[in-house]
């Protein structure tokens, strides 16, 4: 059942279900807690699992200013310690691990265990020509700015962003740029506690070799490809996943 509470002066929606270790689920960008519920409705009945919509998701406000990761961070450890939850077993998709992956290094005694699914926050390498686009992106935008232009400028962002872009609305726009600039490649090495890292063969969104990268740099990291599936296999597989995440955690096994 949801519930409401006041976070940084947000309100956030949220779900607090069963007894026991506290399992935390953190959704990807644009989704909200109900892409997590069939890993809640499985494991409600041994774990205490906690789920919410992030700060500009489903049914929570959204932010006053654009956040960085770090201030999503912050916001969940503001939540957690509202909910008197020192410790848990993190579970996170897409976008949510970048979140998870800066909790883990920043703060390791607040994490048992980790398990990220189609996990962003590894920046690919950028080609040449990516960067030419990008340069005749930024100058197309200081034009339109410098001249005022601000209905073709909507329009010329609209039709260069991505799909994320697009969707995005108010502040969760500058919010989403700042997001997906941060690398956090330089904390997967802080990564210590024992992690499963569950990835799409397919996953365009956050590819396979990112999840190998992570396995490598990460200490305690293991990896289980899913087959022809996407950036969604932990949704679109969920019996799977569920099978997988048990015997992780030493419950019932696959």
């Amino acid at each position: 059942m949801k519930k409401r509470m006041e976070v940084q002066n947000l309100q956030t929606c949220y779900v607090d279900e069963g007894q026991g270790e506290a399992m935390v689920l953190l959704h990807g960008w644009g989704q909200n807690l109900e892409m997590m519920d069939e890993i809640r409705k499985e494991f409600c009945q041994n774990y205490r699992v906690i789920s919410f919509d992030f700060p500009g998701f489903g049914e929570s406000e959204a932010p006053k200013k654009a956040w960085s990761v770090q201030d999503y961070e912050n916001w969940v450890l503001e939540l957690l310690n509202q909910l008197d939850v020192p410790k848990a077993i993190f579970i996170a998709h897409s976008f949510g691990g970048r979140v998870a992956i800066r909790l883990a290094s920043d703060y390791p005694e607040k994490v048992e265990k980790l398990v990220l699914t189609g996990a962003a926050g590894i920046r690919p390498k950028v080609s040449w020509v990516s960067k030419v686009r990008m340069y005749a992106y930024k100058l197309g935008k200081w034009y339109l700015t410098k001249s005022h232009q601000l209905a073709k400028l909507e329009r010329y962002q609209n039709s260069r962003g991505s799909a994320d872009y697009r969707a995005a609305k108010g502040v969760l726009r500058p919010t989403l740029v700042k997001v997906v600039n941060e690398d956090l490649s330089s904390l997967l090495n802080q990564v210590t506690c024992e992690t499963l890292l569950v990835w799409g063969e397919l996953d365009a969104a956050a590819p396979l070799w990112m999840g190998q990268q992570m396995e490598k740099e990460m200490k305690e990291a293991t990896l289980v490809v899913f087959e022809k599936q996407d950036h969604f296999a932990y949704w679109n597989e969920a019996n799977r996943f569920n099978q997988v995440l048990w015997a992780f955690l030493g419950g019932k096994t696959v």
